[in-house]
Formats: C-alpha cells, structure tokens, sequence
C-alpha cells in the first residue's frame, strides 16, 4: 500500500478530491481507478469526483485531469473549475490571479477575485446538435420521451452535455424520478447531464441537477451556464442571472441571444477548503 497526501474541497456542496501530480504518480493505479476508489462514500474519502493537478502543459498556464466518482472522464465541471484555481493559487503553482487552463474541453480561464470568489470564463456554448452530442435537429425544445412522459428539452454543451427541461412542478421531484433514465437516453450518444429549471423571475432560476456518472448533485457549475443559456434562448431570463442550486448559488453571464449566440459565458461563485489529509492506495 502507498500513502498519498490530498486536499478535499467543495463548490456550493459539490465536493472534490485533489492530488498533486506527484502524489498520484506515487500510485499504480490510473486517474479512473483512483477516483471510483477514493471518491466512493462511506469507504474511503468520498466525493463527486477527482482532481489531478496537471504541470506539464505547453500552451497554458496550468492543466488538470478531472474523472467522476464512477471513474469517466468529464470534459470540464465548473464547480471542479473553481476549487481547482483556487487550489492551485494558492498552493503556489500559479502566481498571478487569472490564468489558463488546460481541460478536454478546450482552454479555460479562471480568475481569483478580490473577495475570494472565482470567476471563470466557460468559453462559448456549444449548440450545434452534432457537436453537443444530441441526436435531433434543432436543438431547442424537442420531444424527450420518458417510459411515462415527454418533456420539451433543450441540449447545450458546456464542454460536456447538458439537457435541460424547464418546468413548473417539483425541479428536486423531476430530477431524482428521471435523472437517471434521461442520462442514458439514446438521444444522446454520449449520454447528459440532465437540469430541471424553474424560472423565478427574468434574472433568478432554481435548478436542480443530475450529473452524468455522478447522479443527484448539490450543485453543477456548467449545468448552471447550460441553463441560463438555454433560459435566454427561451426568451425566459435576461442577460445577468441568479442560479439558485441545492448547495447555494452561483451567478451566470451571457451576452448572446438567439440572433448572436458568439459570446463567452461567465460563471462566479464560492469555491472553499475541506480538508487535508492522507490515504492508502
């Protein structure tokens, strides 16, 4: 057995395991087998997903390699995002506030701010259905069919997919009933995230989420950015919105519109420190 330093933080209830490069290289196991075994629950450290801090990149500042607990890769997570940047700021990898990122999902930047929330550029949605992946034509309110309803969907990709339902009934209700059978729907060749959102005004939304290989979640950042997004398209939300999630709150910047959609998204929020400790693997 080898004994491994790691640090557990948390966005909004969102919570992860982080390892320096060197910590996990002291394993022999891959990145996909340390997360199914220390971020289970209850038998080891337990979290939604794992952090590898990434030094070796050429064309950013930094990089990462982030696995859900079920051990897939995630392209990006936004929560994941900011824990990240302030992990690395300020553990010394990083000596400036705003920086890049290397993810799966293409360069992301964070930036620390003043008062000790983050603040990430997203980068631009993506809402060609091919590239999200979902297989329909048009992206925005298409029929999702379930074994005892169909709902009207909307797919945006944040780097990873999202599907997102907006409603009027129980968004907590609607997530755990079809969380799951919504993320293996065909429709989608590399199966979603899955967000019921229920607007509360044109610049508040509550949501509730369940993440693709991490199930029912206190919170997701790109779900959150994917939401608002879609809101806006709807015509529901203005440009500046209040996401209201199980775990807190983030706030969501987009300046598109169904007629320009060219703009970055902007995701601010908490992101805190756990613990530290060290574990056998």
């Amino acid at each position: 057995m080898t004994l491994i330093n790691f640090t557990k933080m948390q966005g909004l209830g969102n919570d992860f395991i982080i390892l320096d490069y060197e910590e996990y290289k002291k394993t022999n196991k891959t990145p996909s087998e340390l997360a199914q075994k220390l971020c289970k629950r209850n038998f080891s450290i337990g979290a939604d997903g794992l952090i590898i801090v990434n030094p070796n990149t050429e064309k950013t500042d930094i990089g990462w390699i982030f696995y859900n607990s079920d051990g897939s890769v995630a392209q990006m997570c936004g929560n994941g995002m900011r824990c990240f940047a302030k992990y690395v700021y300020s553990k010394g990898f990083i000596n400036k506030k705003e920086f890049s990122v290397e993810t799966k999902a293409g360069t992301i930047i964070p930036k620390i701010l003043d008062d000790g929330k983050v603040r990430v550029n997203m980068s631009k949605p993506v809402l060609e259905p091919s590239k999200i992946p979902v297989n329909v034509e048009n992206n925005l309110n298409f029929d999702l069919k379930t074994d005892d309803n169909v709902f009207k969907a909307n797919a945006v990709s944040m780097g990873n997919p999202h599907c997102i339902i907006i409603t009027d009934g129980d968004t907590k209700k609607l997530a755990l009933k079809y969380g799951g059978e919504i993320e293996t729907n065909k429709l989608f060749p590399e199966k979603t995230n899955v967000e019921f959102i229920k607007i509360i005004s044109r610049n508040e939304i509550n949501l509730d989420v369940w993440e693709r290989g991490c199930a029912i979640t206190l919170a997701c950042g790109t779900g959150a950015c994917a939401s608002v997004v879609a809101a806006i398209l709807n015509n529901l939300c203005d440009n500046k919105v209040k996401v209201n999630l199980p775990g807190g709150s983030l706030f969501i910047e987009w300046n598109g519109s169904k007629n320009n959609t060219d703009f970055d998204v902007f995701m601010s929020g908490d992101a805190e420190f756990s613990f530290t400790g060290q574990v056998e693997v």
